[in-house]
Order: C-alpha cells, then sequence, then structure tokens
C-alpha cells in the first residue's frame, strides 16, 4: 500500500487480497478471510485507508452487500473501524507482523502473476504462463545424456560459473548461424531468461537511474528492472516495434541507463521488429552511450532467416547484450538462458552470477548443449503447432467471444486481446477467476497502468484445455455487469 495516499486504490488492494474469490465459503467470509490475511501479514497496516464499499464492489465486481458484510465482520473483529468523515481504515490496535522481505517490488505488477505459479488456485487455468509440455525430443536427449555423457561429466569438479564450456560453444554457434558472430568467452549461461535480465539489470542499473521499456511489457522483467532500483519510461510500439520518435524523445529527455526491449515476437502483442527499425534502435541508443538490453526469449525456437539478426547485430559503437532462453524452445522446465555482450560485460557478468550460485546445473546445460544444434530443423513443426493452436484458438472466440479484438500475431505464443469500450479488465478478470479462469490484466502489463481495456491470452494450450477456457471465460463476461 502507498503510505503517501489517503486512500487506497481498488486495483492496488485487489493485489494484496490474491485469488480470494478462488476460496471456498460465501462470497462475503472468503472476502473477509482475505483481508484478515492481507492485515495479519502485514500487507496492509494500521492507519491503511480502504476503499468506499461501493468502489470495491465494482472493482471486484461483487454485490455491494458481499463488500458491506465483510466490513462488517472486519469491524467486529477489531482489524477496521469506521469514522463519520474519514472512511474505514485498518484499526490501529489490529495485530500485525512486520511484512517480510517476499519478492514483492515496490510500485511492481508482477506479484499476481507470479503468486499463481508459486501456488496455483485448484482447477483454474491459468492464463499467467504461456507454456506447453516436454517433447519427445527432449526425453530422447535426456536418454542420450545418460548413456554418452554422464560418465565424463562427473568426473569433471563441476564448477563453470560462465557455464559449461560445451553449452557457450554451442550457443556461440548459435548465435552465428543467426547473423551474430559470436566467440564463447561474449556468453555467461543463466538459470533462465529472468536470471540474464537480473544480471544485467544488477549490472547496469542503480537506485534512482532511469531505464526505457516498451509499453505494455511483461511484468515480471518490468519488476526485475524496478527492483534493481529503475524508474521505468515506457514507449509504444507500432507495426515495426517500438515507436522510434518516442525512443528518441525519452533518449535525449531522461539520460536512461538503458534500453530494455523484446524485439522477436514481443510479449504480449506478438510483434516481430523490422530489421530497419533494429538497425535505428541500435543506431539511436550509441549516439546517446545508452546500453541495449534485447531480450529474445523466442528466437531461439526459429531457424536462421526467420527473423531478423538479433539489435547486436547492426554495429554501431554501442553496447548491446541479447538474452536467449531454451523455456520456449524446448520447454519451461529446463531453466538454461544465457546473455551474450562484450567480452569484458560478460566477464562482469559471469562475476555477479557466481555470486548467484556458482553456475546453473551442470546436466541440465550438457542437455542444453545436445538440444540447442537441433532447434533450426524443428522449427518448421513447431511452426505448424503454433499456427494450428493459434486457429483453434481465434476459432472458438470469433464464435463465442465476438465483442474481443486482436491483431493477428507475428509470432510468439499469446495474443492481446482489445475488449469493447469501457470494459476494465482488472474487473473481468475478479469474474473470471471464479469461473475458472486466470487471465493477465492489461494495465499489470504497462509501467503506467495504462492499456485496462486489454488482456493477455496465451494460445499455446491443446485443442480441449482451449475449449474449455473460452467456454468459462465466455461465461464470465455473460455475467459481467455493464
Amino acid at each position: 500500500m502507498d503510505r503517501n495516499r489517503g486512500t487506497s486504490e481498488p486495483a492496488e488492494l485487489i493485489d494484496l487480497l490474491g485469488d480470494w474469490s478462488s476460496a471456498e465459503g460465501p462470497l462475503y467470509r472468503r472476502l473477509t478471510e482475505a483481508f484478515v490475511r492481507a492485515v495479519r501479514s502485514g500487507d496492509l497496516r494500521p492507519g491503511d485507508r480502504l476503499p468506499p464499499e461501493r468502489r470495491l464492489a465494482d472493482a471486484l465486481p461483487a454485490s455491494r452487500a458481499t463488500v458491506v458484510a465483510a466490513y462488517d465482520a472486519l469491524r467486529g473483529s477489531g482489524l477496521v473501524e469506521t469514522r463519520r468523515g474519514s472512511g474505514t481504515r485498518v484499526s490501529g490496535g489490529a495485530a500485525v507482523h512486520r511484512a517480510p522481505v517476499d519478492g514483492r517490488v515496490p510500485g511492481g505488477q508482477a506479484t499476481a502473476v507470479i503468486q499463481r505459479l508459486v501456488a496455483p488456485p485448484p482447477d483454474v487455468i491459468s492464463l499467467g504462463q504461456a507454456a506447453e509440455a516436454g517433447g519427445p525430443d527432449l526425453a530422447g536427449a535426456l536418454t542420450d545424456l545418460v548413456r554418452e555423457d554422464l560418465p565424463g561429466l562427473v568426473r569433471d569438479a563441476g564448477y563453470h560459473p560462465a557455464g559449461l564450456p560445451a553449452l557457450r560453444a554451442a550457443i556461440a554457434d548459435h548465435h552465428g548461424a543467426h547473423g551474430l558472430p559470436t566467440v564463447p568467452e561474449q556468453v555467461v549461461v543463466t538459470t533462465g531468461a529472468t536470471q540474464a535480465v537480473t544480471l544485467a539489470a544488477r549490472l547496469l542499473l542503480g537506485r534512482g537511474s532511469t531505464a526505457i521499456v516498451e509499453s505494455p511489457g511483461w511484468p515480471g522483467c518490468l519488476d526485475v528492472l524496478r527492483a534493481a532500483g529503475a524508474r521505468l519510461v515506457g514507449i509504444g510500439l507500432d507495426s515495426d516495434g517500438i515507436r522510434i520518435d518516442g525512443l528518441a524523445a525519452a533518449l535525449a529527455e531522461h539520460r536512461p541507463a538503458l534500453v530494455y526491449l523484446m524485439p522477436t515476437f514481443h510479449n504480449p502483442t506478438g510483434t516481430l521488429m523490422s530489421a530497419g527499425r533494429r538497425r535505428r534502435v541500435a543506431e539511436l541508443a550509441a549516439r546517446h552511450g545508452v546500453p541495449v538490453l534485447e531480450d529474445s526469449a523466442h528466437a531461439a525456437a526459429l531457424a536462421p532467416g526467420q527473423a531478423p539478426p538479433p539489435v547486436a547485430a547492426y554495429p554501431a559503437g554501442g553496447a548491446v547484450l541479447t538474452v536467449g532462453s531454451l523455456a520456449k524452445a524446448v520447454w519451461g522446465g529446463l531453466r538454461i538462458g544465457w546473455i551474450r555482450a562484450p567480452r569484458e560485460t560478460a566477464a562482469r557478468l559471469a562475476r555477479l552470477k557466481a555470486l548467484d550460485d556458482l553456475g546453473s546445473p551442470l546436466l541440465d546445460q550438457a542437455l542444453a548443449a545436445r538440444l540447442l544444434p537441433a532447434l533450426a530443423a524443428l522449427a518448421p513443426e513447431r511452426e505448424r503447432l503454433r499456427r494450428e493452436r493459434l486457429a483453434t484458438m481465434t476459432g472458438l472466440l470469433a464464435a463465442h467471444l465476438p465483442d474481443w479484438h486482436w491483431q493477428p500475431p507475428q509470432g510468439g505464443s499469446v495474443l492481446w486481446i482489445r475488449l469493447p469500450a469501457g470494459t476494465d479488465a482488472r474487473v473481468y478478470a475478479q469474474l473470471a477467476l471464479r469461473h475458472g479462469a486466470e487471465v493477465v490484466p492489461g494495465a499489470t502489463m504497462d509501467p503506467t497502468g495504462a492499456h485496462d481495456g486489454h488482456l493477455r491470452l496465451p494460445y499455446s494450450f491443446p485443442p480441449d484445455t482451449a475449449a474449455t477456457l473460452v467456454s468459462r471465460l465466455a461465461a464470465a463476461w455473460a455475467a459481467l455487469p455493464r
């Protein structure tokens, strides 16, 4: 809660209450228990003012009677008090614990998404992750690894903070095949793409610094930048990627420490940044002396030529760091990512990585080294499956939710849905959860809180799951107060 604000905003409070409506029992009791948990944990502190009943009821959405009953129950237990002219506040005598350091980022927007990964509600289809099960190629590579590579691996001491040499070489070859000449010394292997972004943020950002980001963007990575102390400045996109006029103006005005982008199948819009736009980004950033962090988590699944070369391949004298991952290309459970950077920068990143964990798991890296060279051959089948899943999802949406609109994504695994004018996706998300579907509202993906009329919807589900999901979404849409 923002201690400098007199009245809490319903959207902020809803994040603290979590998945309250998916519990059991009468709705007012579920809401009451969520408030109690928030007070006991210290997320709500003595003196915090709660929203008026009607505003909270509209945001949940729930009847005003539900909110009134919950507030009455809280007053009866002594947790809140209501005074004429000052509203309802958490009681000064409420027994609270010191709020622990629990991964919440001040001003962050990813807490709700991550919490549902940590503790997913039962019988809820989550749209917070766009991932698929591992394929037969993964199982085969794992079998070969155990049979052929394991004896040599266990004779190694096992400490490789920058990454297993064989994997660093495979990543260097992979980038070279995609138009970015690379040597192994430029590569640091990480435990997933998020750790790569975290290491870069720790290296390049500091308290009070500014980072330019795309708006919208993925809230998990935006919170990583915030956690490093950065203030975020969002720039909109067009069909070619981040808008150059907005980027140029922001570079001149804010003197940022970093530009963070997703050029290949941007999350959540699915935009593929054009080659010309990538070149202009590299030139502008170099002119202003600002490093670029390009998050290319989706690029590993592509064959050479399916996308323009990374921003780092357009030399303009500036520092460009490129993040990659096998989570989208192979399996989310294979937590192998990497960051490609100038040699001196890579050495610094390796030292930061060593402070974290002395190196990512060696068996996972050895498996990744086997899989990475084969990804290009698998790309056509993956693209066929992607198009098939996209056609299934969009067909279901067109039949059951004809008021929803989207631009066909150029790649990736999500749709960026635009709801009818006047619809708040945060309100709809609360209702959808009660119907067994957890959606990510657009406002959580924008550093300014805009895009509240959008939501992010993965389309990578199998057909049966997709049909069940859309049925639940449609039922929640029909129940949404207009």
